[in-house]
């Protein structure tokens, strides 16, 4: 079917515009101070709605400059390289997760030694926050047709023509799967995984090895950046960028319950 026709700018008022794209960012960090704040507000949380609001603050500037850098050093270095101003070029777009997701590390470590917590007992409330955000992200990616999925065949009914490609295929919508695997079935997981009492690091764990495994399987149906193309043993960057993300994830896992500190059950 042909991709419906979105313009990707809601409104404009002479220069300012606002974008579904934009919107897409605040709606995720909406998301993430609300739940943020429906859980601080249970009893035995050990948070407050200042200190979620204080957190989201810096998280979603590590966002922004982490996945800034993430998509320069890990997908268009040679760019970097060429003109090192492209580095501030973000109005031209791209942005990478695995960036992002640094760019949280850090705010997640500074935050805890600013405010004598434990790094993980941040991380673990945090962690099922995240999702909502990438949820909203794909679906900016969906409006503005970019990120598309690889060629789809005569059978699947769902697959789209997209204005930005220039070969016109017919191509899965790698973007909505990625929202709902990434976005919806991760942020349920995580949800409910973190309502029961288990050891410190298990929720982050299991977000890094869910976010890994999800991801690449939907790397198999997204098309991979054309200067890169496959690499070794057939798998796109993204792919081998989760290779990492996974095992971290089963390690962090492994250590929680071979510890065995048990951390708080949050809000039901």
């Amino acid at each position: 079917m042909d991709f419906p026709a979105i313009d990707p700018v809601i409104f404009s008022i002479g220069p300012v515009a606002l974008r579904w794209y934009g919107l897409m960012y605040l709606l995720g960090f909406l998301a993430a101070w609300w739940l943020g704040n429906h859980r601080a507000r249970k009893p035995g949380s050990g948070w407050t709605g200042e200190q979620v609001s204080d957190f989201l603050f810096y998280g979603f500037l590590g966002v922004v400059l982490g996945g800034r850098l993430g998509y320069v050093f890990f997908y268009q270095f040679g760019l970097f390289l060429d003109n090192p101003l492209y580095l501030f070029r973000i109005w031209e777009g791209g942005m990478s997760f695995h960036g992002g997701l640094l760019g949280v590390l850090v705010a997640f470590i500074w935050y805890a030694k600013a405010n004598k917590r434990a790094v993980f007992d941040v991380a673990d409330f945090f962690a099922p926050l995240v999702p909502p955000g990438l949820f909203f992200g794909r679906i900016g990616n969906f409006i503005n047709a970019e990120l598309w999925g690889r060629e789809a065949g005569p059978d699947v009914p769902w697959a789209f023509r997209f204005p930005t490609d220039s070969l016109h295929l017919l191509r899965h919508p790698s973007q909505l799967y990625e929202a709902l695997l990434e976005g919806l079935l991760l942020f349920l997981i995580l949800w409910f995984f973190s309502r029961q009492s288990r050891p410190r690091m298990a929720v982050s764990g299991l977000f890094a090895a869910g976010y890994g495994v999800f991801r690449f399987i939907v790397e198999y149906f997204r098309e991979p950046d054309a200067h890169l193309g496959l690499q070794a043993l057939g798998l796109s960057r993204g792919q081998w960028l989760c290779v990492p993300l996974i095992a971290t994830g089963v390690v962090l896992l492994v250590l929680a319950y071979r510890r065995g500190n048990a951390a708080p059950a949050l809000a039901k």
